[in-house]
């Protein structure tokens, strides 16, 4: 893509009522605009990013056999009445008409609505088990929208639900989908602490986190140096030195960003919307399910929290906008010559690419924007590097850069 065509503009200043590095970064950036608090636009660069994200979870949800769909955003009262979650603080509740009560919430959630639509196609154990999963923006009434990403009134979320025969089922998928989620994170660039944590406002079985190490986290865990068991301050009895309760090592205090959880809900749902099949000896019994998230919002906010310097992001290559930010220095007719060459052949190779053609911008300022903007690597063509029949090659995560030969450009960016 042309960087002259780019309708948004990087911001040198910070924004001043944002005191989190992701809002600062992404918004300077202009991957994201902030409409209100809590609320925000992907621009153009953070849906790209957002994509990227969306893409490796439904490779790894394919992989455990998820069927990906897509739920309404508005839910009939009925479903949250159902459960006893119509009148909690968190939802949004609209009328149906001018002057009437409100009947209507905007999604905060799905549970209710995938149980009641498993029910109608569920009727024998041959039907189980299956899961299906889902992209959706949801709605939640937080009164302390903050930290840019990572809380929000709307945001971005991966949510896959299970249905089986028995809890022993429900067990044996609950381990796939741990693993298929460090699977996840891992390939966004995140490390996760598995952490043993509450049900909240969603059971009142103990569920489980992927919580990611970072000041900026609003969550205490509380993790063993050896064994890496972790649990919730939430829910948990340890403190800082006490002994694991699975090995001999020490727990330690930290700061964390929960990124994803898992849920065994048992039969608490298909109990609410009569959710029951026939087994192999003729007897009805209720299924049980299971729920599991990834905070897609937040997981991009996570990745600038832990992947910055002082001069903007450091994408992880799977999740960055582009693979190369090619940036024109001079304008005399050889270098563009060049540089557009240059940038046919990458695209040409299936390399993502953002050209900065820019005309009307110096070099100290080109390089500023492309620190923020934090793309994995960087060329440069000028005239000095075209004398040695060269273009510059930088790592975004290093301070070093090299010249490679002009015919060895698409060797060397893979």
């Amino acid at each position: 893509m042309l960087q002259s065509r780019l309708f948004t503009k990087t911001f040198k200043e910070t924004p001043k009522e944002e005191k989190s590095i992701n809002a600062q970064l992404l918004e300077r950036g202009t991957f994201i605009y902030k409409n209100s608090a809590g609320v925000y636009t992907l621009l153009p660069l953070g849906w790209k990013v957002m994509q990227k994200i969306i893409q490796i979870i439904r490779e790894e949800m394919n992989t455990i056999g998820g069927q990906e769909l897509f739920m309404p955003a508005l839910h009939d009262k009925k479903y949250l009445s159902a459960t006893g979650r119509w009148d909690m603080d968190v939802v949004y509740k609209v009328a149906g008409g001018k002057g009437e009560e409100p009947s209507y919430n905007i999604s905060w959630t799905h549970e209710e609505i995938s149980t009641e639509i498993a029910s109608h196609f569920i009727n024998s154990y041959k039907d189980l088990p299956f899961s299906f999963f889902q992209f959706q923006t949801k709605f939640r009434n937080e009164p302390r929208a903050k930290s840019g990403l990572l809380r929000g009134k709307e945001f971005m979320m991966k949510d896959l639900y299970s249905f089986h025969v028995d809890e022993k089922d429900l067990d044996r998928f609950y381990g796939e989908v741990k693993g298929a989620y460090q699977k996840v994170f891992r390939r966004c660039g995140l490390e996760t602490v598995y952490t043993l944590a509450g049900g909240g406002d969603f059971t009142n079985n103990f569920t489980h986190e992927f919580q990611v190490l970072s000041p900026a986290g609003e969550d205490t865990i509380y993790v063993c140096s050896k064994c890496g068991y972790a649990e919730n301050k939430e829910i948990t009895k340890l403190a800082t030195g006490d002994r694991c309760p699975k090995c001999v090592g020490k727990v330690g205090e930290h700061k964390a960003i929960e990124v994803g959880n898992i849920f065994r809900y048992g039969d608490k749902y298909s109990k609410a919307f009569n959710l029951q099949f026939v087994d192999e000896k003729g007897n009805k019994k209720l299924v049980m399910t299971g729920a599991y998230g990834i905070g897609l919002s937040r997981s991009m906010g996570t990745i600038v929290e832990v992947y910055h310097d002082q001069k903007g992001i450091i994408w992880p290559k799977s999740v960055a906008p582009f693979n190369v930010h090619l940036v024109q220095i001079e304008n005399s007719s050889k270098v563009k010559k060049i540089a557009e060459r240059v940038y046919q052949d990458l695209k040409k190779s299936g390399v993502e690419v953002l050209y900065d053609d820019r005309a009307n911008k110096t070099a100290g300022e080109k390089f500023a924007e492309a620190d923020l903007i934090g793309i994995p690597i960087r060329l440069v063509v000028s005239e000095k590097t075209l004398s040695k029949n060269s273009v510059e090659i930088k790592e975004r995560s290093s301070e070093k850069a090299r010249l490679v030969k002009i015919k060895d450009v698409i060797l060397n960016v893979r």
